[in-house]
């Protein structure tokens, strides 16, 4: 019996196959991809996300027809939003007295920080401010490009939610007022 990490992984993985079959723009880009997991998260209520880990070193290819590609499976999976995030690999810190080092993509901050950008990829981030209160908590408010507002407004409550969910910190989306 399969469990439902690899069934729903399986069911993303036969609508990439449809599409690669019934859509002639996407047919070339999309043969020699291919998806290591996918994860459904409640991001509130009634709204749900596909996560889809795709391989480190396919994240290029897959940025190529991000745009394309999340609108068509947004069809597909009606009602629920689309996210893409490459595999990345967070290592320990070196123990006392060893020569070995750890490189800087490998930390913690570094892996979620490139988790968020993978997130939100449409827009850039283009500013980062970390708030504490007083009761010792904090938030982390994010400002995205205005120029991708129309591709991402409607899904940043989704982006807080996954990145809650994978990286367990509390992020707020803004857009960024310009001053005239």
């Amino acid at each position: 019996m399969l469990n439902p990490l690899s069934l729903r992984t399986l069911l993303l993985s036969l609508a990439l196959f449809d599409l690669e079959n019934a859509n002639q723009d996407l047919k070339s880009d999309l043969k020699d991809l291919y998806i290591n997991s996918a994860a459904q998260i409640d991001v509130s209520g009634s709204r749900k996300a596909v996560v889809i880990h795709v391989p480190y070193r396919l994240r290029k290819a897959f940025r190529k027809i991000h745009l394309k590609l999340v609108r068509e499976l947004e069809k597909k999976f009606s009602g629920k939003d689309v996210v893409l995030i490459a595999t990345r690999r967070m290592l320990p810190p070196p123990k006392k007295g060893s020569a070995v080092q750890r490189p800087r993509n490998r930390t913690l901050t570094a892996v979620h920080d490139a988790m968020l950008e993978d997130i939100v990829y449409p827009a850039e981030i283009v500013g980062k401010r970390v708030r504490y209160r007083v009761d010792g908590s904090k938030i982390i408010k994010i400002y995205l490009d205005p120029k991708a507002r129309n591709d991402t407004e409607y899904k940043l409550e989704t982006f807080a939610g996954v990145y809650r969910k994978l990286c367990g910190k509390d992020v707020v989306f803004e857009y960024p007022i310009n001053e005239a």
